[in-house]
């Protein structure tokens, strides 16, 4: 699988993930984006492959061995190729994307509809053919964007037996979560199987000091031999910087002499079954922040201090929802 690659990598930041939810679009609901982004020009397509260069070159230079794109990041994936072309020395870069969702947002910030779930066969046929056209062979992972309880995707029959062929081309198929079931649609998919054979190999949850629920599944996953893959491990941003954080998160990160953000992407590391977390970054100096990550050792009294911050997951998705895009 491409993910033993990441094994193989040296850099203590390989287990840091770089996404490009951020910088795919003008638009986001990450918290201080109008900050990131406060030039007058700085959304435009143009703008934004640059900046997501930029990101992308800091990344590798920091020893990032993983990217995740999306269909419904923009133009994510179209930026990723055109970095990787440009870049013929990054064979070592593991590539994952995901289909499900159509980006509807036309370029713009205030559109009403940003992006549209779908997760019928019909719409993988479609994205499955415009991912292989940007990436072709350089995609390593190909995920099914936002699973749920509810998602046809964990019963149709004929759609896995279409990521089953997949797999057999050489790509690994795995799957992202969100929402306050998310263990319960995590266990799910670990009962699909193709041929008696497990369909998923990777799993993508979102996890954080804020949201531990999917925690035990999970392990539970990791345990079952997929790789876990944790995105917004800083909340959108409400664990990202000390005006923001909790205020037992930006002691610690005191104590510690590291940032907020640092210290939040270290605690979803310190995980034994974390295997890639991912940084989200939409500046170069946040990315450089996120990745003092690796070299953080957080002691036990810490880790027991951080657990007592857990929300509800009900009132943590409505939170989430609630965030507007900017």
């Amino acid at each position: 699988m491409a993910f033993a690659r990441l094994a193989e990598a040296a850099t203590p930041a390989a287990r840091i993930g770089l996404g490009l939810a951020a910088v795919g679009r003008p638009g986001y609901i990450t918290l201080g984006r109008d900050r990131d982004l406060d030039l007058p020009d700085a959304r435009t397509v143009d703008a934004m492959r640059e900046r997501a260069h930029a990101l992308l070159d800091e990344a590798y230079a920091g020893g990032v061995r993983y990217v995740d794109a999306a269909r419904s990041y923009g133009r994510s994936e179209e930026f990723l190729a055109d970095w990787l072309r440009s870049r013929p020395d990054t064979g070592d870069v593991v590539v994952g994307s995901k289909w499900g969702y159509t980006y509807t947002a036309g370029w713009r910030v205030d559109a009403d509809v940003h992006e549209v779930k779908d997760h019928s066969l019909a719409t993988y046929d479609r994205q499955r053919a415009e991912t292989a056209e940007i990436l072709g062979t350089r995609l390593d992972l190909y995920q099914i964007h936002s699973v749920t309880t509810d998602t046809p995707a964990l019963s149709d029959r004929a759609l896995h037996e279409r990521l089953a062929r997949l797999a057999d081309e050489g790509v690994t198929v795995g799957l992202t979560t969100s929402g306050p079931a998310q263990a319960d649609a995590i266990r799910a998919a670990l009962g699909v199987t193709v041929d008696g054979e497990p369909l998923f190999r990777t799993v993508q949850a979102t996890y954080n000091l804020l949201e531990t629920s999917a925690g035990p599944a999970l392990a539970e996953a990791h345990e079952a031999g997929l790789t876990v893959i944790v995105k917004e491990a800083v909340a959108n941003g409400r664990l990202a910087a000390a005006e923001a954080a909790p205020a037992e998160v930006a002691a610690i990160a005191r104590e510690s002499g590291v940032g907020c953000d640092a210290l939040a992407l270290a605690a979803v590391l310190a995980r034994p079954w974390a295997g890639v977390v991912l940084s989200g970054a939409a500046t170069t100096g946040q990315l450089s922040s996120n990745l003092a990550a690796a070299s953080i050792a957080l002691d036990e009294g810490h880790l027991v201090r951080l657990e007592a911050l857990a929300e509800e997951p009900g009132a943590y998705w409505r939170h989430r929802s609630a965030l507007p895009w900017q």
